[in-house]
């Protein structure tokens, strides 16, 4: 009996290896789309160390790079940068979650968050950029591009599409200027899943291909210092059925976004940090247990025993935060 070949009923997206890795020893800076956000929030749940959009979300390249460019030098924001739209005080520059009733607020707000990410850009060891759309808004009056804008009338802004020349150059100069002062600094580039239907699929198609393009061409430059992480395809092609998006039939579902974290810790993160992570997700599963008899001699011995794993883990590597995990063990022993 002749025996065939099993048929390939599934297309994986093979990754590259990179030149740099990512570990829990690293500071990381997320800037981008919402997909940053989910990512950022990810990270964040497992012990790294981040901050995650100071400017809130972020879709187009341009807009990026003035942030990271106002992040280098952060000369606080001032009334003039904002504008008040029915009773909320707006900046064109920011996310609405920075937006304020009271104009103090939405100053201190913004200003707060430009130090302690300035600060933190100059520790940052690793960064990780998301594009979402290269089409731009810009304000007639000026001929500003806007981050966000923040439902006003359409006839105020003109829209264009990013040339894939307009984003490498921008982009070059940008990290050529980060790379002078942070040298360790290394980047890593994905194109957000998330599709931008509102144009239509065609110029949705177009947009992310000239977000590709810029992004290869950035690489190709500085190959030892940008890596590329294949989310846009993984969700295309890994994840091509509908169950992996959320209702609106556009985002990731919480299962595709737990997917692509899981495919980009395979193959970014250092051995030691995976092997750490594995031993924080057995204590972060102790610690979310729920016991049916709190009060028994058998879960305080639970709690003692993750409390030793907790203060070994600690002990061993300094840098992993878990004071907060400590202080509420200590909490369930009184």
């Amino acid at each position: 009996m002749e025996l065939h070949t099993p048929m390939e009923l599934y297309t994986l997206v093979s990754i590259p290896e990179a030149a740099f890795l990512f570990s829990y020893s690293n500071e990381i800076m997320l800037l981008g789309s919402c997909f940053a956000d989910e990512i950022g929030r990810k990270l964040s749940d497992d012990k790294f160390a981040v901050n995650i959009n100071p400017f809130g979300t972020l879709y187009n390249p341009a807009s990026i790079s003035l942030s990271l460019s106002r992040l280098m030098q952060p000369e606080p924001f001032t009334a003039s940068d904002l504008f008040c739209r029915d009773g909320l005080f707006h900046s064109f520059a920011h996310h609405s979650r920075f937006s304020s009733p009271s104009e103090e607020e939405a100053l201190e707000g913004i200003n707060r968050q430009l130090a302690y990410a300035a600060a933190y850009l100059g520790r940052t060891s690793r960064l990780i950029v998301t594009f979402g759309s290269a089409w731009v808004y810009r304000l007639k009056d000026n001929g500003n591009i806007v981050s966000n804008c923040h439902k006003l009338p359409e006839r105020m802004f003109g829209r264009e599409r990013l040339s894939v020349d307009a984003i490498v150059n921008d982009w070059d100069a940008l990290l050529r200027t980060l790379w002078e002062r942070h040298p360790a600094l290394r980047v890593l580039f994905t194109i957000s899943p998330v599709r931008h239907w509102k144009d239509g699929a065609h110029a949705n198609q177009l947009s992310k291909a000239t977000l590709l393009l810029a992004v290869d061409e950035l690489q190709r430059r500085y190959p030892e210092r940008i890596a590329y992480f294949p989310a846009y395809e993984i969700m295309m092609d890994e994840l091509r059925d509908y169950r992996f998006y959320a209702n609106d039939m556009l985002h990731p579902s919480a299962l595709a976004i737990e997917y692509i974290s899981e495919r980009f810790y395979r193959n970014f993160l250092s051995a030691e940090s995976q092997t750490l992570l594995h031993e924080w997700r057995v204590i972060r599963k102790a610690i979310e247990h729920k016991p049916f008899q709190p009060e028994s001699a058998a879960y305080r011995q639970f709690i003692l025993q993750t409390l030793l794993k907790v203060e070994n883990l600690s002990g061993k590597f300094p840098y992993f935060d878990l004071s907060r995990e400590l202080a509420l063990l200590h909490s369930k022993l009184k």
